[in-house]
């Protein structure tokens, strides 16, 4: 791994074994909270003029929130509120006010702040308003270059003690150019307390012909490109909608850099890879409403942490792509991922090779609470045992995708030997990466038949992404039993209800991905019981 795993999470500010949470660096006097109604506004808001700072900003018509707002990271007094300001003639220093209110229509202010947007980091604010009161919903907005921004919904954690229910969705993989964004409507809608996005927010591939919509340019190499394949997508308002509806909590996979890259080591092997990889990190903390402290040093960042809901779950964000082994058995001057027969790829058996690093592996194993209903580990791929046959042969499956936890089979049976061995309460895995619906049951040895159940895993589909189509999906279950659903032609996303006897899990497909208006309708629906891994059709 490239740096060592931080003693606190990073994005909570919570030390592995504290009780307490600690604010993650000092507040600056820009960034000052000020309690009470709002005293002024910008040109065109009450009448007030525009900041020194950028007097000589013009066209005011000008979309200056054209990305939409966003916010994250919801602990029980603390959150992230996120925007980028838009448009051309942009000084390199602008001043953004931000308000939280109790209602919509902003008469009970609860918090307000100010904060310097820079285009060293392409004017993208992460305001971050402390001393909120647990376990309510608030509202957002920002206020710059006499304009003001949509308002927007956002919540805090429940308090400890509290086992309040908990509604949450899950989803990746929203490759613009395979489909519109109607899933992001449809889930918008449906109010969740918090958004799960596990990687692939955008894809760095260049033009396709004859897709449904197109990307803007060539691939994205550099920082500019980054930042304009986020704008690109950013600018859909589903997505900004469904940012606009709830807190994300985020973690990435490999499209956000390179496809399947690990490490400092990309696909093609670039010799170049770690400027890349600086300029996508950089791009990526740019868009997303994650903590100040997040902000990456060159090619490297941290994103792992944990959010507590009260006592009824944690949530453990995991980085699957900066710390890990390379994959096994490359191909001759190549980078990424391959499909291997496993007698044949020694390396698989290797059990120095990780795929979240050695330090996260210990990193996780100190997050696991007992004091918690559900421990829910949000990572970005496929958990469980998938293999296939090898065209023309009998017997078992044996043909292993090495990008995959598959492919490091010794380090997913560390992890779930730790979740047996600590009786890790209500343990559910969250994927997804591979573009179609799992629901399957985890243990730390498939062939032995005695081994328990351990924890249970929900890898949902894409937003967009491509997929298997439905016969060759269908052909590959018999082989797994412990697989209890599988699909890999639909699109859409994992709802969640959770209390603290069951987990109910809805499969949500849209019923047209070349559709922006699409409807949407339920496939499948699943019971977690508390105390017992594994689901079982609702």
């Amino acid at each position: 791994m490239n740096e060592p795993m931080p003693h606190a999470s990073a994005q909570s500010g919570q030390p592995d074994d504290a009780e307490h949470i600690t604010p993650a660096e000092p507040i600056s006097r820009r960034q000052l909270i000020l309690a009470g109604g709002l005293a002024g506004g910008l040109v065109g808001l009450s009448g007030c003029a525009a900041p020194a700072l950028v007097r000589d900003a013009r066209a005011a018509d000008v979309p200056r929130f054209g990305l939409g707002v966003a916010s994250g990271g919801p602990l029980t007094d603390r959150l992230v509120l996120w925007t980028r300001l838009t448009g051309p003639n942009l000084p390199a220093h602008v001043q953004v006010n931000w308000e939280l209110a109790h209602d919509e229509a902003f008469t009970d202010i609860a918090a307000r702040g100010v904060e310097v947007a820079e285009s060293d980091w392409a004017h993208s604010v992460h305001a971050e308003p402390r001393g909120l009161a647990p376990g309510r919903w608030y509202w957002y907005r920002f206020s710059a270059l006499g304009q003001r921004s949509t308002p927007a919904r956002t919540r805090t954690a429940p308090a400890a003690g509290v086992t309040a229910p908990l509604r949450y969705a899950i989803t990746s993989c929203q490759r613009w150019d395979h489909g519109h964004y109607a899933a992001w409507r449809h889930l918008a809608a449906e109010q969740p307390d918090v958004v799960v996005f596990l990687g692939d927010y955008i894809y760095e591939y260049g033009q396709v012909p004859g897709r449904v919509r197109l990307h803007d340019g060539g691939p994205t190499r550099t920082l500019d490109q980054y930042r304009a394949r986020y704008a690109q997508y950013k600018s859909d308002p589903a997505l900004q909608s469904a940012h606009a509806a709830a807190p994300w909590l985020i973690t990435w996979d490999d499209h956000e850099v390179d496809n399947d890259y690990v490490g400092l080591q990309g696909q093609n092997l670039q010799p170049d890879f770690a400027t890349q990889r600086a300029a996508a990190y950089q791009a990526w903390w740019e868009h997303m409403p994650v903590a100040r402290s997040l902000r990456p040093v060159g090619p490297d960042a941290r994103i792992v942490g944990r959010y507590d809901w009260g006592d009824l779950a944690r949530f453990i964000l995991a980085d699957c792509r900066q710390h890990r082994s390379p994959q096994a058995c490359n191909k001759p001057g190549r980078g990424g991922s391959s499909v291997v027969r496993e007698r044949d790829c020694a390396e698989l058996r290797d059990p120095t090779r990780s795929f979240l690093g050695l330090e996260q592996e210990a990193w996780l194993a100190r997050q696991w609470s007992a004091e918690h209903r559900w421990n829910l580990l949000a990572q970005s791929t496929l958990m469980t045992r998938f293999a296939t046959r090898d065209k023309g042969r009998v017997g078992e499956p044996d043909m292993v995708w090495t990008d995959g936890w598959e492919g490091y089979p010794l380090a997913r049976q560390r992890l779930l030997q730790t979740v047996a061995d600590r009786q890790v309460p209500g343990c559910v895995v969250l994927g997804g990466d591979v573009h179609a619906s799992y629901i399957a049951d985890l243990k730390p040895d498939w062939k032995n038949d005695r081994t328990p159940v351990v924890a249970t895993e929900f890898c949902g589909t894409s937003i967009t992404s491509n997929g298997w189509s439905y016969d060759k999906f269908a052909a590959t279950l018999p082989d797994h039993p412990h697989i209890r659903y599988g699909r890999g032609d639909d699109h859409g996303y994992l709802a969640f209800d959770v209390t603290a006897k069951r987990m109910t899990v809805q499969v949500r497909s849209v019923d047209d991905v070349q559709k922006a208006d699409s409807g949407i309708h339920t496939a499948a629906s699943f019971v977690v019981e508390a105390g017992r891994a594994g689901a079982v059709r609702a």
